[in-house]
């Protein structure tokens, strides 16, 4: 395992920091309806920052690295995007105004990576002392993906509530996130420095990305199927490294450049799918899938698609 100095953790941290605070400062400062092009900006903005982070990464540490964190990215990248869907569902439910959904969401941001670095830095612990951790972590990821499977047309409870209950609530969500991000970027590298790196650079750009796409992610109807897709592969990829490292090491791995180009085709597949059904039946409606049954009876499910 690559050892990570406490310089480049500090410079990280610092320029991670560095984002956020001026994220804090523009939605203190200036509170506004983020429209389209100054969205569009700071998500580029974003995502170049992460690039050029990731050919750091490949120049100074090498090519298996570098694709371990482009992976990881993608594998945020991806989940953030459902997290986004939930996000939009709470702003609209409890109609929070558009001029102050940027702080709701760097809050949002910042209480996500505070849980991530907590379950990054005991993900870490338990896998570093018990390699059995890999075989928990990709049921876990599995139970997951069947779950989200079989709840992909659903929706979370919706209640009305204060502002400060809208706060609690992406609270509550950036946790349930955490439990199945981490152990989803595990699967792809052990570097807790990489998996830090590629959880902080996919959060920060989430702000600027919900303003963009929130009237696509009703667009993504396929969404919801093709994370359980990407999770219950990672799952997989997790219970053979089990096998292959504690049981016998004739079981094979899957390597991160297979798991990168898997990653890749189900996100193109699921968003061209999702375009060509809304544009044949523009009546359908995405949902951000649930872990669990809703409450509601099915013929209400049925009426509300």
């Amino acid at each position: 395992m690559l050892e990570f100095t406490g310089l480049t953790w500090a410079v990280t941290i610092g320029v991670i920091v560095g984002l956020l605070a001026l994220d804090l400062t523009l939605a203190a400062v200036r509170p506004h309806r983020v429209g389209y092009r100054e969205a569009t900006a700071w998500s580029i903005f974003y995502i170049v920052i992460a690039l050029v982070f990731g050919a750091w990464m490949w120049w100074a540490h090498g090519s298996e690295y570098g694709t371990e964190y482009l992976a990881g990215y993608i594998v945020e990248k991806s989940l953030s995007v459902d997290n986004l869907f939930v996000f939009v569902i709470i702003m609209t439910t409890f109609a929070v105004p558009e001029e102050h959904q940027h702080k709701v969401l760097t809050f949002g941001i910042v209480l996500a990576l505070i849980m991530r670095a907590i379950f990054i830095a005991l993900g870490a612990t338990l896998l570093s002392l018990f390699s059995f951790m890999f075989l928990i972590f990709g049921l876990l990821l599995i139970y997951t993906a069947i779950q989200l499977f079989r709840h992909r047309d659903e929706d979370p409870r919706r209640v009305v509530t204060p502002l400060f209950v809208v706060l609690v609530a992406i609270g509550g969500i950036d946790l349930l996130f955490a439990l199945d991000s981490i152990p989803a970027v595990f699967g792809v590298t052990e570097e807790p420095y990489i998996v830090f790196a590629a959880n902080a650079f996919a959060l920060l750009g989430l702000r600027a990305l919900f303003f963009l796409v929130k009237g696509l992610l009703d667009r993504l109807v396929y969404l919801s199927t093709g994370l359980s897709i990407i999770l219950g592969f990672i799952g997989v990829k997790l219970i053979l490294h089990w096998l292959h490292v504690d049981i016998n090491e004739s079981v094979p791995e899957i390597p991160t450049p297979l798991s990168l180009g898997v990653i890749i085709v189900v996100l193109a597949v699921v968003t061209i799918a999702s375009l060509i059904k809304t544009r044949r039946d523009p009546t359908a409606k995405a949902h951000p899938g649930s872990l669990r049954a809703s409450r509601r009876a099915p013929a209400e499910q049925q009426r509300e698609r």
